[in-house]
């Protein structure tokens, strides 16, 4: 299958350098056009309408979260390139977005560029670029979490999530209405994703404080839902910090 693309980046090496890879390396896309900036993009995706737009996070007059903004009304999956921003990337984690960091390593375009592949062939309905959008304007704990599930994918709220407990590779994830979700990703990358109100408390466990409802001595938490959770010894002073 092939899939249009544009190509936006401040740094004309750094366009070519993709440009090749894709060439080389990702036969399925289709290069429409190239722009250098904000001001070039705009107009270069309403007129391409491209499936796939490579997108460099921060350059000239704006960043990559503008082009979207002003791209919103066009449907295109997307391609973050950026270098390494934490604030950046707990965003497009959030969002289940496709990134590569800088410099660009040929097995992470040729993964990400097969997994937007899938997408489009799924005609996946998930506008993550909206979520995206959506979250950076909203506080941690009102923004929107897409789970990437073994039937596809999921999006809740973070402050309904109440618990997440490690499943082995999987973790599961508790929310406010009782149910649970298994989803296809390690704790620790909700571990590094989820910031307060939400706490490791334990090797195999990560709880909302907002749902806490006591703690006892012998170092358990009693959820409002009724589960209760052990707090191990080497988590015990953060959880205690945030009560403070």
């Amino acid at each position: 299958m092939k899939i249009s693309a544009v190509i936006i980046d401040d740094e004309k090496i750094a366009r070519e350098v993709l440009r090749n890879y894709l060439t080389k390396y990702c036969p399925q896309v289709e290069i429409l056009g190239e722009a250098e900036n904000i001001k070039e993009a705009i107009p270069l995706i309403a007129e391409k309408r491209p499936q796939l737009v490579f997108l460099d996070v921060e350059m000239p007059f704006g960043n990559a979260f503008d082009v979207l903004e002003a791209t919103s009304e066009f449907s295109y999956e997307t391609i973050f390139i950026t270098a390494f921003s934490e604030y950046s990337l707990q965003a497009l984690n959030k969002s289940a977005s496709y990134y590569i960091l800088k410099p660009i390593d040929i097995q992470e375009l040729i993964l990400a560029v097969n997994k937007v592949v899938e997408s489009v062939e799924k005609k996946e309905s998930f506008n993550r670029n909206k979520i995206l959008l959506e979250n950076l304007k909203l506080q941690p704990e009102k923004q929107q979490l897409i789970l990437p599930t073994l039937q596809g994918f999921d999006v809740v709220k973070t402050e309904d999530i109440v618990r997440l407990q490690a499943d082995g590779n999987f973790t599961q994830v508790y929310l406010i209405d009782g149910t649970k979700k298994m989803v296809c990703r390690f704790l620790k990358h909700f571990d590094d994703l989820l910031e307060k109100p939400f706490v490791r408390v334990h090797r195999s466990h990560i709880v909302n404080t907002t749902f806490v409802k006591s703690y006892h001595k012998n170092g358990e938490i009693l959820l409002q839902d009724g589960a209760e959770i052990e707090v191990s010894a080497s988590y015990k002073d953060g959880f205690l910090g945030l009560f403070k």
